[in-house]
């Protein structure tokens, strides 16, 4: 057995994604700038560690130039036994220390692809990448399922263009979706899975493909790119991380960036990118569609409050909506230990295939600590 231990960013991780974006540019750099392109993915990541482990279990890779130019760099995990057992480390995580989650694989060998029962395919966070969403992607193989992870536009090994907060992303993913399709990469039912600003780019991606798509497990999406913005920069420099380089980064980002106008540094951003960013309006995107949405947010998210995530669950009553207590934005997509069987068995529900949106079981221990909220088409809609 090999004993693999991946280092992902957590907590105040999120802060310190964001500043070690910021600090790594020239002074002149805006904040309007980072709105515009992240920069890449976060240095705080232990590219190395994760790069190591993707490449100790089979997988195939490539690119797909859409309509917009930018090449969108593509990972496959076929479906088999990984012999994954994953678990997560519980610690105290606001102060600026990376959070750690074990992964043990029992690889055979050799390994024998099975004949997969759906795509899923995995789309990531802002200042994150493909790669870094392993553990979901073994958990779904395992589970039966062709699993593609893309890297968005202006992270991991894609090529940069505007940001889209999920509308000009989307485009690339249907893009992606067309020319693996073409290749025999995406077979059977089709799955979209995000955290985030993935989460935001799954739910405008399904509204474009419609009944192509039959389902979208959607984790701490933003209902509106602007809203979202304005809630999460003040609680970012906000923050008081303990740790010496959070500190710092935090020190920094105050001093260069906490007296800029919001609102200004939106339209700025909103200019430059040719889109309104107040309009980016995933709620009306999940509205429109007919796709079965599983919505994930928790309790405790300060980077995307809970109410973004209470907006979207009213929108359709094709959306069943859970909320974790005691997680927040960065702990909720690490816990695998706990979703896992969730997402596993939603996928799988039959109600799907006759065109219902069947309700998420939750186990035992999960009900201890989440809260099922009220379904959407109970709740007031707006």
């Amino acid at each position: 057995m090999k004993r693999l231990l991946l280092l992902l960013l957590a907590g105040a991780g999120l802060w310190l994604a964001a500043c070690s974006s910021l600090t790594s540019t020239a002074a002149s750099t805006s904040l309007s700038d980072r709105l515009i392109a992240p920069g890449g993915v976060s240095t705080l990541l232990d590219m190395p560690r994760i790069a190591d482990a993707v490449d100790s279990v089979p997988n195939r890779h490539g690119r797909v130039t859409g309509r917009a130019g930018v090449p969108i760099f593509w990972r496959a995990f076929d479906p088999g036994q990984y012999g994954v057992r994953y678990e997560y480390l519980p610690q105290q995580h606001d102060n600026g220390e990376p959070l750690r989650t074990g992964m043990a694989l029992d690889l055979p060998h050799p390994f024998q692809p099975q004949a997969p029962r759906g795509t899923v395919v995995l789309l990531h966070g802002w200042m994150m990448n493909g790669d870094a969403m392993l553990p979901w992607s073994l958990q779904l193989a395992q589970s039966g399922y062709r699993v593609v992870t893309i890297d968005l536009r202006n992270h991991g090994h894609s090529g940069a263009g505007p940001s889209g907060y999920g509308t000009f992303e989307s485009d690339d993913v249907v893009d992606v979706i067309a020319a693996l399709k073409a290749r025999g990469e995406v077979v059977g039912p089709l799955y979209l899975f995000g955290v985030s600003y993935g989460a935001a780019t799954a739910l405008f991606t399904a509204d474009k493909l419609g009944d192509q798509v039959t389902g979208v497990v959607a984790m701490e999406s933003f209902a509106n790119a602007g809203d979202a913005i304005r809630s999460m920069i003040p609680h970012l420099m906000s923050l008081q991380p303990t740790a010496w380089k959070a500190q710092a980064m935090a020190a920094y980002g105050r001093w260069r960036y906490g007296g800029q106008d919001i609102d200004r540094v939106i339209a700025a951003a909103s200019q430059r990118l040719d889109l309104d960013l107040d309009r980016v309006d995933v709620t009306r995107a999940l509205a429109d569609s007919r796709t079965c949405v599983l919505l994930l947010h928790g309790q405790d998210d300060q980077h995307v409050p809970v109410g973004q995530g209470r907006r979207l669950a009213a929108a359709s009553p094709r959306v069943h909506y859970i909320e974790m207590r005691g997680e927040d934005h960065i702990t909720l997509p690490l816990r695998v230990d706990l979703l896992g069987g969730v997402v596993d068995d939603w996928l799988a529900d039959d109600a799907h295939a006759g065109g219902d949106c069947p309700a998420p079981e939750l186990p035992g221990e999960a009900d201890l600590m989440a809260m099922q909220a009220a379904q959407a088409h109970a709740q007031p809609r707006g």
